[in-house]
């Protein structure tokens, strides 16, 4: 059942406007790429089925909308695209606004805050790495495009929430076999954006010293490419209180930003694109993103890959042609993404990444996953346990369930029970590790920002246009005001204010406070024995002759 709603919907938990019965409807969505859906009617929906109206269909991914664009419409029926919700992005434009050391998670919250008209998306991401952004007069759309770029991941697209994944899909042992569900088979490889020696370009023509960056994989003959980055290294993080660039050390930054991004390019392309598009009888699929394995012996293909795309028919509910490969695949694995990112930091900044990096994983696979099959349950009427170990009483871990809410303890069926979610809505844990959390007030002792690996530390505030008004961070607090001047505090030139061309008006130095120019609207006290006031004298015809300043004793009436 496809149901029709208005431009202006946005819940889609009712039938809508009216209910559509097409002759054909078919869905097409791709990892990271196109998703829209394709459907063709009698006359009869003639002027329902009009541009930027909302059809709601189902999918093997729940209930999807799509807003229709360009109907196309003859003697006998009426064909009709619609793109998924997502591309409404392309209307909402970001004037100016630039990500500065974000994870994936706080970019897209900041560029989902930033456009001209409020956005109708919610965003989320658990994709590890800190990376910059300046978006300049581009459209939300393209703007989730770049940080799926430098961030990394896969797009999710739920109608008006908006993720990127590190990972997506599952692997539920399916297989794609000649002679048992395989109906036809083709592949195409892509050598086009194979390098395997690269000549990387940076800001204003920059060029590393060794001036190539290669790849682990040589072939007979050389792929080399130029290509030029895009840089994002702040110049003013290298000026001194005076404002001077040491011009040595900024430079050295860029070289090492250019030599970062041209490893990371060249880990990207320096195989070749194989994709597998296939015709067979296929159940279990859940998503882009699932692992399958594709056996044919004529053709010796014995291979594991990860569907890209896929063609659903939305009235016979099933898969009509899936494609397989990697033409489009940002990650092909969590695990190894990580590591691989990992030990090139390490070779050229610290070991502390590795290890945290390392340790997040380990923790994230093996607690849930090494318990299977030594976690017991036990009914006792008022209340259900899980623990560890039998019996009960030799538990050491153990997950409570009653009608008050459900406790954790470490210590056993008596507790304490330090954890808990209680069935008033109250959240009590030692540590709570969220990707994006909204809440209308937090109260706490002590709120730490910051690590090791400045991947936090970041306090931002905002009013209520999404105008930035200040930020604490790793280089200190900076309140902006109207007129885009701005007030530091930091270590480094203590307290000071700026106007908007960055020129330093005010300041205090030791015990002195200095500033450049001042205006006094009523009087001013010297070493609390002088006044300097405003005077003004009169003629004999009761007229203003003259006006100046005088000095008198503080305490005097005049």
């Amino acid at each position: 059942m496809i149901k029709l709603f208005s431009e202006t919907d946005h819940i889609f938990s009712s039938n809508g406007d009216k209910i559509i019965r097409p002759k054909k409807a078919i869905i097409h969505k791709e990892d990271n790429g196109s998703f829209y859906l394709d459907i063709e009617t009698d006359l009869s929906y003639v002027e329902d089925l009009v541009t930027n109206k909302i059809l709601v269909c189902p999918t093997p991914q729940g209930e999807q909308a799509f807003r229709i664009i360009n109907p196309e419409i003859s003697k006998h029926k009426i064909k009709i695209r619609a793109n998924h919700v997502f591309y409404d992005s392309n209307n909402y434009l970001i004037e100016d606004s630039y990500v500065v050391d974000k994870n994936c998670n706080d970019a897209l919250d900041h560029l989902n805050n930033a456009t001209s008209d409020l956005s109708p998306f919610t965003t989320l991401s658990n994709v590890p790495g800190i990376n910059s952004y300046r978006c300049v007069r581009s459209s939300l759309f393209e703007a989730f495009n770049v940080v799926l770029e430098r961030w990394g991941g896969h797009l999710v697209r739920n109608n008006y929430d908006v993720q990127i994944r590190s990972s997506i899909g599952q692997d539920n042992g399916v297989t794609i076999r000649y002679k048992k569900n395989l109906k036809d088979i083709s592949s195409t490889e892509n050598w086009d954006d194979v390098v395997t020696k690269l000549m990387p370009v940076g800001k204003d023509g920059l060029l590393l010293p060794e001036k190539y960056v290669f790849s682990t994989v040589q072939y007979q003959i050389p792929f080399t490419k130029k290509v030029s980055f895009e840089q994002n290294v702040n110049e003013d993080d290298y000026k001194d209180s005076e404002g001077n660039i040491n011009e040595e050390a900024y430079e050295e930054a860029l070289i090492i930003d250019l030599r970062n991004q041209a490893q990371i390019y060249v880990n990207n392309h320096y195989i070749p694109k194989i994709n597998y598009t296939l015709k067979a009888n296929l159940e279990k699929i859940s998503d882009v993103g699932d692992t399958v394995e594709v056996i044919d012996e004529r053709l010796d293909i014995n291979i594991i890959t990860h569907l890209i795309s896929f063609d659903y028919d939305v009235i016979s509910k099933k898969y009509i042609e899936l494609e397989f490969g990697n033409f489009k695949k940002k990650l092909d694995n969590l695990r190894n993404d990580i590591s691989t990112t990992v030990d090139y930091k390490v070779e050229e900044s610290t070991n502390v990444l590795k290890v945290v990096l390392s340790d997040e994983l380990a923790e994230a696979n093996n607690k849930i996953w090494s318990v299977l099959g030594s976690s017991y349950g036990i009914f006792e009427g008022d209340k259900l346990l899980f623990v560890d170990t039998l019996p009960k009483e030799q538990a050491t871990n153990v997950l409570m369930i009653n009608s008050g809410g459900i406790g954790f303890s470490q210590s056993g069926i008596n507790g304490p029970f330090k954890s808990a979610w209680t069935i008033d809505n109250k959240l009590n844990m030692d540590k709570i590790n969220v990707i994006g959390l909204t809440a209308d007030l937090i109260k706490g002792g002590t709120l730490k920002l910051g690590s090791s690996l400045n991947q936090n530390g970041i306090l931002e505030v905002y009013d209520e246009a999404n105008n930035l008004i200040a930020e604490l961070n790793k280089n200190g607090l900076k309140m902006y005001g109207q007129d885009n001047s701005y007030i530091k505090i930091n270590n480094e030139v203590g307290f000071a204010g700026y106007d908007r061309n960055d020129s330093k008006i005010y300041w205090v130095d030791r015990d002195e406070f200095h500033q450049k120019k001042s205006v006094i609207e009523e009087e001013v006290t010297m070493l609390n024995r002088f006044r300097y006031l405003p005077i003004t004298t009169y003629d004999s015809n009761n007229q203003i002759d003259n006006v100046g300043m005088g000095l008198v004793p503080v305490g005097s009436d005049v």
